[in-house]
């Protein structure tokens, strides 16, 4: 299924439909005017503080957490944000004893059972 990872990586993606979000970096990001060094910092720090918690949750209702996606944003004040869902359409779930696919690679690799798996998820969000 692939291989571990020692540390959790970070990569970013310029959203743009046109270009394919295509992966970008921090020089990328200053130069485009994003965000700057200090925001870049706030976000990548946002970033690992939501993949340890989310870790951590599912850990403890039998769920790996793969891998994730999400989109920061700006609030009225400026301020960075998490700016995006936590679901089976935006993450990698497998079963922490079976390795059993509960997200949506069910539907992209076509092993069928799209929606029980939401539901199983479903269930073990709502215990």
């Amino acid at each position: 299924e692939g291989r571990a990872l020692k540390a959790p990586t970070l990569e970013f993606s310029l959203k743009d439909d046109a270009l394919n979000d295509p992966l970008i970096n921090n020089s990328h990001i200053i130069a485009l005017d994003i965000a700057s060094e200090a925001e870049l910092k706030v976000i990548s720090d946002m970033a690992f503080k939501i993949n340890e918690l989310l870790k951590n949750y599912f850990a403890n209702i039998g769920v790996k957490l793969i891998d994730f996606k999400i989109e920061m944003g700006r609030d009225k004040d400026n301020n960075i944000i998490l700016a995006d869902e936590i679901s089976p359409d935006t993450c990698r779930f497998w079963d922490a004893k079976t390795n059993e696919k509960l997200d949506k690679d069910r539907f992209r690799r076509d092993l069928g059972n799209v929606e029980e798996a939401y539901q199983e998820m479903f269930k073990r969000v709502n215990k």
